[in-house]
């Protein structure tokens, strides 16, 4: 087993006007040469959005953007004439592929937005461009870990162009649990996204991640009213 920890005060930080952001790996002004990626996972940010503000017109290609909502409601437009909400309980896909254009903002005015966002590289290039979105309350189990990306198209949660695996977590009781990963060469990167939990002989807090690979199984024992996001992903890439 090979592991990288990241503890949540050691992220990068953006301040802004209207945003207060979080950046797990190089991202932006932030640069750390330890940071880049792990894996096929390019970027995990953890923003806070001002009422009514956010990111205007923008591009992207080639990668696959997963917006999951914390608290509030994200505006989405894009240029392949998506217009719409997304609320937390919901998750968002947009596969950039051979190029498109979206903006993003806070929809509420009277209270902040606070989302989660991953950019993941795609097994696939210059695929046509689409977008998703998905209510995922139904696929909730608590005390247990539930899927909410996949690379099936036939799954019960969302799918992208990469053999990666996200489950999220929402656990009411102390629990321990093993993860099986799906697919040899893969890694996975652990995020405490509320409460605490042990892995590999770390403990882990609020927005603490833990990378491990060269692995096929670990153990995971969560504490009650904690919430973990598993990224499971390829790392050769």
């Amino acid at each position: 087993m090979e592991k990288v920890f990241h503890p949540a005060n050691k992220r990068g930080e953006a301040i802004h006007d209207w945003l207060y952001a979080k950046h797990s790996f190089s991202f932006a002004n932030y640069f750390d040469a330890d940071r880049i990626q792990f894996g096929a996972l390019r970027v995990l940010n953890d923003d806070v959005i001002s009422p009514g503000m956010g990111f205007g017109t923008h591009p992207h290609d080639n990668m696959e953007i997963i917006t999951i909502p914390l608290e509030g409601a994200l505006e989405h437009k894009d240029s392949m004439d998506n217009v719409g909400a997304i609320e937390a309980g919901e998750i968002q896909v947009m596969s950039a592929g051979s190029g498109v254009y979206h903006s993003e903002y806070n929809k509420n005015k009277n209270k902040n937005l606070n989302l989660l966002q991953l950019w993941i590289f795609p097994n696939k290039q210059n695929v046509t461009p689409r977008y998703d979105q998905k209510n995922i309350r139904d696929l909730k189990k608590i005390n247990s870990f539930y899927p909410i990306i996949t690379p099936d198209q036939q799954g019960p949660g969302m799918w992208i162009h990469q053999d990666a695996w996200l489950h999220l977590g929402d656990f009411e009781k102390q629990t321990q649990l093993s993860y099986e990963l799906h697919k040899k060469g893969n890694g996975i990167y652990i995020f405490i996204i509320e409460g605490n939990a042990e892995i590999a002989q770390e403990s882990l807090s609020k927005r603490d991640a833990l990378g491990l690979w060269d692995i096929e199984t670990f153990s995971i024992t969560i504490m009650p009213g904690t919430r973990i996001l598993l990224i499971e992903i390829p790392m050769n890439i």
